[in-house]
């Protein structure tokens, strides 16, 4: 008895699953003509927000690098002093 019931739940969700996929199908080629000038548009707003949007990221990214080196500079400095010292006290070569 338990066998039967679960196989007319598989059934029913079987035969409910194609069902819906056939009104799915319906759908899209009804509409397909508006999902094609869809695309169409979406293509030609991103051939005009592409390049802005790139344009944004690299500033953001310049942005964010300096964000990250400015705290380092003293670091820099100091390693600058350093290299300076130690190249000025090493021996010059024979000429």
């Amino acid at each position: 008895m338990a066998a039967f019931v679960v196989f007319a739940g598989l059934a029913l969700f079987f035969g409910f699953a194609f069902l819906a996929l056939l009104v799915k199908l319906a759908i899209r080629l009804v509409f397909f003509p508006l999902f094609l000038l869809k695309w169409i548009v979406t293509g030609l707003v991103m051939i005009v927000v592409g390049p802005v949007l790139a344009l944004v990221a690299i500033v953001l990214a310049f942005a964010f690098a300096l964000v990250l080196a400015v705290p380092l500079l003293p670091v820099l400095l100091l390693a600058t002093i350093v290299w300076l010292l130690v190249k000025a006290t090493r021996r010059p070569a024979v000429v």
